[in-house]
């Protein structure tokens, strides 16, 4: 008789979950086709809307069906693997901050600037963990995924693409709140969050925020499976150089980034440095990194900034010396595979650059449209190491807290690049054109065979050159 009645209860509070899931989605449809109204999507896009909500709906009904099952036959398995997932997930703060102080995550970096164009790193996301290849990007927050939820807009992906769970992310939660700008953040579904990001260069996602385990390994030997916020990106719109890609992992300043979680967690300084090979590859590492404080070039961010990894405002140096290019509002993004000056800048420089070539044996090369400008020699270039001798070292001064003047360097390795006929092009571009407007960018290109690191809790920059193709396995094993 008891076994009945807690038969009975069981099947009650599944008919109830069920008709609350029921009653979520019907909201959540109402969004959707919202939404799309408002993107003025097609009418071929809102059937096929449509019909993969009717493919949703159907998964449900047989996931709910199988979990009635599952649920009557033996409830307290299922209670003993949520308790064991929620001890797994949810280790108290106050043990992990015991590892905090010198943990680090180190990842290494696979890419280059040409000819592939792209960074990427791998990381293990999901019960089981499945890897992912992620495009690094110090300009944006926000680490997503393309996502099954379905798929309305997808591009190709080198891995099957995320598969949506059933923890989603509340819209009035902080980290939601923490995507939009001030006073844009509205919830017409309370029980999802809705995202949307934009980027410079035309790409673009949207999708729902949900939560997932990240396995990672900590340089103090430690394995962890952390819960963080990450972006289940079912539309996507590419960029015009888009590459196949399982999505991106946001490394910017704010709270959705995930060292800022990690660092909330406990888990490590909200520390961000990477090391760029000029030969490809690299690493990255989020938290106490590979390095001597001491031995880096430090400068403060800019409190004008806040939104980007800025050391604030530049004057541009040519061949050692002043150039009356002054107010260059700068920001390092590993988004931007090369350096982008706003119009008035980027005219100067080029006039300057093209002064310098007068007379040498370089003429333009106009039928190579690897990038904006090309020169070409009496033979193709094989190397950067060809073409040193015709090109200035560049830096960008800056002053340091207010203080003295500090530079970073950009030998012509740094701004230079060979391309596939042999021409060398110049790896600095029209940022205003690009749509960056007056931002100025220091891209991949520029940070190459050094050791850029964003010290969030210190709010400082700091560089070196290194030898980045060799990843460095602990904090001993330093550069």
């Amino acid at each position: 008789m008891q076994k009945a009645t807690k038969l009975q209860q069981i099947k009650s509070l599944i008919a109830l979950s069920f008709s609350h899931f029921v009653k979520h989605v019907a909201k959540s449809l109402k969004l959707i086709h919202s939404f799309a109204k408002t993107r003025k999507r097609n009418r071929e896009r809102e059937m096929k809307e449509a019909k993969v909500v009717g493919l949703v709906l159907l998964q449900v009904l047989v996931l709910v069906m199988g979990l009635c099952e599952s649920s009557i036959s033996s409830p307290p398995y299922v209670d003993q693997m949520h308790n064991r997932r929620k001890s797994m997930l949810s280790e108290p703060t106050s043990s992990l901050a015991l590892h905090r102080v010198g943990s680090s995550i180190v990842l290494p970096v696979h890419g280059n600037v040409y000819p592939i164009g792209y960074y990427n790193v791998t990381l293990n996301i999901g019960q089981p963990p499945k890897p992912y290849y992620l495009d690094p990007d110090t300009g944006s927050d926000l680490t997503w995924l393309q996502c099954d939820a379905p798929c309305v807009s997808c591009t190709e992906a080198p891995h099957p693409y995320y598969r949506l769970n059933n923890n989603l992310v509340p819209c009035r939660d902080p980290l939601c709140k923490a995507l939009y700008p001030p006073g844009e953040h509205r919830c017409e579904i309370p029980e999802q969050c809705d995202y949307e990001v934009q980027y410079a260069d035309g790409g673009s996602s949207i999708g729902v925020l949900v939560k997932d385990v990240f396995s990672i390994s900590l340089s103090n030997g430690m394995q962890r499976n952390p819960l963080l916020p990450l972006g289940c990106g079912y539309d996507q719109i590419p960029n015009p150089a888009s590459h196949p890609f399982d999505g991106v992992l946001g490394l910017g300043k704010g709270e959705s980034s995930i060292v800022s979680q990690l660092s909330r967690q406990g888990l490590l300084r909200n520390v961000i440095g990477h090391c760029l090979s000029g030969r490809g590859g690299g690493y990255l590492f989020l938290g106490d990194g590979p390095y001597d404080s001491s031995r880096l070039l430090w400068t403060s961010m800019s409190p004008h900034h806040p939104e980007h990894y800025s050391p604030g405002s530049a004057e541009l140096i040519f061949g050692g010396k002043t150039t009356g290019i002054k107010n260059l509002v700068l920001a390092f993004d590993t988004g931007s595979s090369y350096t982008y000056l706003n119009s008035q800048a980027y005219e100067a420089l080029t006039t300057l650059v093209k002064r310098e070539l007068s007379g040498r044996s370089l003429t333009e090369a106009l039928d190579d449209r690897t990038l904006s400008i090309c020169w070409r020699g009496r033979k193709p270039f094989k190397s950067l190491k060809d073409v040193k001798k015709y090109f200035k070292p560049l830096a960008l001064s800056f002053i340091n807290g207010g203080r003295a003047k500090i530079q970073y360097d950009l030998p012509p390795e740094a701004y230079l690049i060979i391309s596939s006929k042999g021409n060398v092009c110049l790896g600095i571009l029209n940022g205003t054109e690009a749509g960056q407007g007056s931002l100025n960018i220091i891209g991949d290109i520029s940070m190459q065979d050094k050791m850029v690191i964003f010290d969030n809790e210190k709010q400082l920059i700091g560089w070196m050159p290194a030898n980045c193709d060799r990843v460095p396995k602990s904090k001993t094993d330093s550069i």
